[in-house]
């Protein structure tokens, strides 16, 4: 049998050390309003109809 991958497991502490290094390396961050995605529409609506 082969071995189980280890679980990767973030911690807070982790996630901060992370993104002090993002920044640091000149990347910024982009808050995006709560409730949206921050995504536009390329195409129309998605929803099918399903009477025929």
């Amino acid at each position: 049998m082969s071995k189980k991958p280890a679980k990767a497991t973030l911690t807070t502490a982790t996630i901060e050390e992370q993104t002090a290094a993002f920044l640091k390396s000149g990347g910024s961050i982009e808050y995006v309003v709560k409730g949206k995605s921050g995504q536009y529409a390329s195409t129309g609506s998605k929803q099918i109809n399903l009477s025929s």
